[in-house]
């Protein structure tokens, strides 16, 4: 039998717990009650996909990065350390990230595909783009390729 993520999550919690390593442990925690949370929103309760899972980390790891420079510009280097280590913490459980030349060629090849000119074919371009990068970069990161290569 597989495992799915959401296990893979609560064996590492349990292995860090007894390790005594505070730092995966309270990352893990707070990661595995978002997933509840998710779980339990809307009007049933409901067992989430490793995909929509992967959605979850990803979305905590993104809060990770945007709290260690929120701290950073604060004047608060050890917070935003710990925030940092966090994220990486998170990014081992999330795919590969697309390198820029991959991403580039992805959206080159999405544009091709749909025969978009200009910026006013962003979104249908985004459609199409959007699920091949799926969890390998962040929408912002997709959004600003697709914008750069339709101006030019």
């Amino acid at each position: 039998m597989t495992t799915t993520l959401k296990q893979r999550l609560h064996d590492d919690l349990t292995t860090a717990i007894k390790s005594r390593d505070e730092l995966r442990s309270a990352t893990l925690r707070l990661t595995l009650s978002a997933i509840t949370k998710e779980e339990v929103a809307g009007s049933t309760a409901r067992q989430l996909s490793d995909d929509e899972v992967l959605k979850v980390i990803t979305r905590e790891a993104k809060k990770r990065r945007e709290a260690a420079e929120a701290f950073e510009q604060g004047g608060r280097p050890e917070s935003a350390e710990r925030e940092r280590a966090e994220g990486e913490l998170l990014a081992a459980y999330l795919p590969k990230q697309l390198g820029d030349e991959e991403l580039a060629e992805l959206v080159r090849a999405a544009i091709a595909e749909t025969g978009a000119e200009g910026p006013k074919a962003m979104g249908a371009v985004m459609k199409a783009v959007n699920p091949k990068v799926a969890g390998q970069a962040e929408g912002g990161r997709v959004a600003a390729e697709v914008k750069k290569q339709l101006a030019g």
